[in-house]
């Protein structure tokens, strides 16, 4: 199988691709939580704040700042927020949380994968300097990891 070579990523949109490697450590904590036959309640909270503290303002700054530079009828774009309105649907249901939580550790990686190797690097063609150096103006919203202490994916 052949390497993967990193993206090089223009420096406005670095920290933004940065949360998408939380957003994939969050995947694998999900993972580790089901394999490990962790209770379901302990994997919903953390997918709370997850959600509340760090998806939604990800999100936030994407649709305000990113996706303009392509428009929302580009379907790139379309498919983009297609998955973030699908992924807030996953995490607010209350009602099948161990179906929800599988969907959304599988959705969430193939949505952040399709935004770092084909989205973002789409933007990166068609955005100006001007709006490249609106993106590096924003202030980072999410909280960090340090914020949640049930740390369920490393141990029973």
């Amino acid at each position: 199988m052949k390497k993967r070579e990193p993206i090089k990523r223009h420096k406005s949109l670095k920290p933004i691709s940065r949360e998408h490697h939380n957003g994939l450590l969050f995947c694998w904590k999900m993972r580790n939580g089901f394999k490990n036959e962790i209770e379901i309640k302990r994997m919903k909270d953390y997918a709370n704040w997850f959600y509340a503290n760090y998806l939604l303002p990800h999100f936030a700054i994407e649709e305000k700042y990113l996706f303009p530079i392509l428009g929302n009828h580009h379907p790139m774009i379309k498919r983009a927020l297609a998955e973030h309105r699908r992924l807030t649907r996953l995490f607010n249901d209350t009602e099948n949380m161990v179906k929800s939580l599988s969907l959304i550790e599988e959705e969430l990686d193939t949505h952040i994968r399709f935004e770092e190797r084909i989205l973002f690097n789409e933007i990166e063609k068609k955005a100006s300097e001007n709006q490249l150096t609106e993106i590096e103006r924003i202030e980072d919203t999410g909280e960090t990891e340090s914020g949640w202490e049930d740390e369920f994916w490393g141990k029973g």
